[in-house]
């Protein structure tokens, strides 16, 4: 049976229930894994529409089997698909793109445990809470602990042994010498965990119940030693708060996106202070929506730091709500305060990574940008080649247009060009516009060159119109993409579009569009000056009496600019075109300068 009809005949066959679904290529790889509200409709879209993504297309054209598996709702849909995503990590599923090298706060599985920070943890030898994203945190937290509980550091531990140094300065209680019992050592164990879970509260009403019993009993050292962990834990605290105190158990997860990935930022709340803090990246390499991202996310989170609380704060209401989860948008507010510093943590995540990558691979962003562009235009190409046109005039006088050429995302200025205006008497931008493009392109046609991939006029739906209509006398209109951007707001126009197609004002698409057109800008206008400023020196040359086209020309040749000519001696001048003639044209232009 060919492939072509087993597809068609596992679609007709899909239920329309939650599931899971799993491509398969010739191969018998699973090459993707989803999850649908409904199997039948969802893995029917993949063959029964044309896809703008170009992986999807490719994807879709690798598939050769489908196998489904059916489950209660939605939400365990997608529980089942994360776990087969870990499992068989298909090619073009999302995947979490994981920074292993965060640091890890870990308690020993022992009867005395230590406490001490790892990069390598293991869930089999150590109770693990982490990973901590800011190392500054983690060691303020460890010198906390450290300065309020004297705790065991030797790696082994030898019963009936001296005590050693540290016992003698106060940062050991030498279980080695059973100078303290197990069970009063894991009570103090206890403590410790609950400040490093964000339960301080707890631990400073322990130390003053223990500082109040101390001075009842008359043991005021003692008393005094319990207070000074209290401001301890008091200043710990003091620095640990960001929002109202009153937030206890609330989590947060904020999302940020590019053409690539999702980044998400996780923080976790106590007594509102941020006890964890972490940002990772999902590769999305089939546009998934923000929610599946975030949701993917979220999973994500629950396998590093256990079931999230019940209160969560998101950018956004999702469709799926998990049993149990009490997801809040904020508007206002603390909750909404937090969300702002995760996005934040999220962004400032997302341009990191953006900036290593353009270090190592300076062409990367160049690329990045163009598959922006061509995407916000629907182009069926990448827009490699982009020439921008520009008119400079003033009142109908010295009319110039320019030409810029970007290559690749970058200016080369080498193909850059200057026209004369010839056909059009005064001030007419719009037929400028359509003979400059109309010259440009029939000599490329001519030449034999390749036309570019996209054409930009500095200007409205006017300019636009202009220049398509050059490109329609040529027959090429089909061959390239012309679109105008308008000078006030900055709108970008395709042909026939009576609204201008939305490109973020942002974004780096659109400030590549911006970039062209001022440069086409500066280099039209500079031009223009030159013409006008030549033009002004010939002008008053011809007004000299006796110096007629042949000496005017001299001059402008051998002096190049009027501020040269200007600037001038009369030895210098006279040099060109004898003394006589040079004092005449020193005076004449000395009394104009004044």
């Amino acid at each position: 049976m060919e492939s072509g009809e087993k597809i068609s005949l596992i679609l007709k066959s899909l239920p329309d229930k939650p599931g899971v679904y799993r491509f398969f290529d010739d191969e018998g790889t699973i090459i993707y894994v989803g999850k649908a509200k409904k199997l039948k409709r969802r893995v029917s879209s993949y063959f029964n529409k044309q896809h703008d993504n170009r992986k999807v297309r490719v994807m879709v054209s690798k598939i050769r089997d489908i196998q489904t598996t059916v489950v209660n709702s939605e939400w365990e849909a997608l529980l089942l698909e994360n776990s087969m995503i870990k499992e068989y990590k298909p090619r073009y599923n999302i995947m979490l793109k994981d920074d292993k090298t965060y640091p890890w706060l870990a308690v020993s599985k022992e009867d005395f445990p230590r406490i001490f920070s790892t990069r390598n943890p293991d869930k089999n030898t150590m109770q693990l809470f982490g990973p901590y994203a800011s190392v500054h945190y983690l060691n303020t937290l460890m010198d906390t602990i450290r300065e309020l509980f004297p705790l065991r550091t030797c790696r082994r531990l030898t019963q009936n042994s001296r005590p050693c140094i540290q016992h003698q300065i106060g940062k050991c209680p030498a279980p080695c010498a059973k100078l303290i019992s197990k069970e009063d050592y894991q009570e103090e164990i206890k403590s410790i965990i609950d400040i490093i879970k964000g339960n301080s509260k707890i631990v400073q009403q322990k130390l003053k119940d223990q500082m109040m019993e101390y001075a009842e009993k008359w043991e005021f050292e003692k008393a005094q030693v319990v207070k000074r962990k209290l401001e301890v834990l008091d200043n710990y605290i003091g620095k640990s708060v960001v929002v109202n105190p009153d937030l206890t158990r609330l989590d947060v997860l904020s999302l940020d996106t590019d053409e690539e990935s999702g980044y998400i930022n996780f923080l976790r709340i106590m007594h509102g202070a941020i006890i964890q803090s972490y940002t990772f990246e999902i590769n999305n390499k089939l546009d998934k929506t923000e929610e599946d991202l975030l949701l993917t996310g979220m999973l994500t989170v629950e396998d590093k730091f256990g079931p999230l609380f019940p209160d969560v704060v998101v950018p956004f209401m999702p469709e799926l709500v998990p049993e149990g989860t009490n997801f809040i948008v904020p508007q206002r507010g603390d909750k909404y305060k937090l969300l702002e510093l995760s996005h934040k943590n999220a962004q400032y995540y997302k341009l990191e990574k953006k900036k290593r990558q353009e270090l190592v691979d300076p062409e990367r962003r160049h690329q990045r940008v163009l598959v922006a562009l061509q995407k916000a235009l629907n182009m069926d190409k990448l827009p490699r080649r982009i020439e921008c046109f520009d008119n400079s005039n003033t009142q109908g006088e010295e009319p110039v247009a320019s030409m810029v050429c970007f290559i690749d995302g970058k200016p080369a200025k080498k193909e850059y060009r200057h026209f004369l205006i010839k056909t059009v008497v005064g001030p007419d931008d719009f037929g400028s516009m359509e003979e400059v493009v109309y010259r440009r392109y029939h000599r490329l046609l001519e030449e034999g060159k390749d036309l570019p991939d996209l054409l930009m006029v500095d200007g409205g739906k006017g300019q636009l119109n202009a220049g398509y209509s050059a490109l329609k006398a040529l027959h090429i209109e089909d061959q390239l993409m012309i679109i105008g951007i308008a000078k006030r707001l900055e709108d970008i126009y395709k042909v026939g579009d009576e609204l201008p197609t939305f490109i973020d004002k942002k974004s780096e698409a659109q400030k590549l569009l911006q970039h062209l057109r001022d440069e086409a800008h500066r280099f039209g206008i500079t031009h223009h000056r030159k013409r006008r400023a030549k033009h002004s020196i010939a002008s008053r040359l011809d007004e000299i009496p006796g110096i007629g086209e042949v000496l005017k020309n001299k001059l402008l040749t051998h002096f190049k600019s009027v501020k040269n000519i200007e600037n001038a001696s009369v030895e210098e001048l006279a040099a060109v075109i004898g003394s006589a003639k040079a004092k005449t044209v020193s005076e004449a232009l000395s009394q104009a300068k004044n």
